[in-house]
């Protein structure tokens, strides 16, 4: 949304993971953020958001406008959304974290040429459009702004097809000011100190 020009209020809410953390229950009945609230509308899953921002501002182009192109986004949005739990789970995202390489299993070395197989065939079906997946940013490029965190703080090697993807993402102000903010917060997730 900040990318798009899309105005917007947000609201840090505080996470407690060893707890259940049921204060959220006031703004999400899944007690998980992001949850965007527009009205007397709750939406509380990230794709769920996502979708509704693309259809009540058809004009910002958040999806790529080609129906092959925008299956191809919307498919690819999915996968990282639904998968790559071993990635997730051995290199949680931390912008705090001093970028430096960690060990990993074969999982995660599979989520990585995974996803590393994702971007290089995106980038060469845009065939240099723009900087991002489908040459301009859409919703699949937010989708993977996380993945493209975790590669940088645990020094994933990357082809160079893949970084300058990842210079592209980081290089956005939209990506400076959530990086600027996250830095900021002053909690700790003892899990994600890695």
């Amino acid at each position: 949304m900040r990318h798009a020009g899309i105005d917007f209020e947000e609201q840090v809410v505080r996470l407690d993971f060893p707890s259940d953390n049921s204060h959220l229950l006031e703004f999400s009945p899944s007690r998980r953020v992001p949850v965007l609230i527009h009205g007397d509308l709750h939406i509380w899953d990230s794709m769920a958001i996502l979708e509704y921002i693309a259809e009540i501002f058809p004009h910002a182009g958040l999806w790529p406008q080609d129906q092959a192109q925008r299956t191809h986004a919307r498919s690819i949005a999915m996968e990282m959304h639904a998968g790559f739990s071993a990635l997730r789970s051995a290199l949680p995202m931390n912008m705090h974290r001093e970028p430096t390489p960690l060990a990993h299993d074969e999982a995660v070395a599979a989520d990585i040429a995974r996803i590393e197989a994702l971007w290089r065939d995106c980038r060469e079906r845009s065939g240099g459009a723009g900087a991002f997946l489908f040459g301009p940013f859409t919703i699949a490029d937010a989708m993977y702004a996380p993945v493209v965190s975790r590669f940088y703080s645990y020094q994933v090697p990357a082809s160079k097809i893949c970084r300058q993807y990842m210079d592209a993402m980081r290089a956005l102000p939209a990506w400076n000011e959530w990086e600027s903010a996250a830095l900021r917060e002053d909690w700790v997730i003892e899990d994600s100190e890695i």
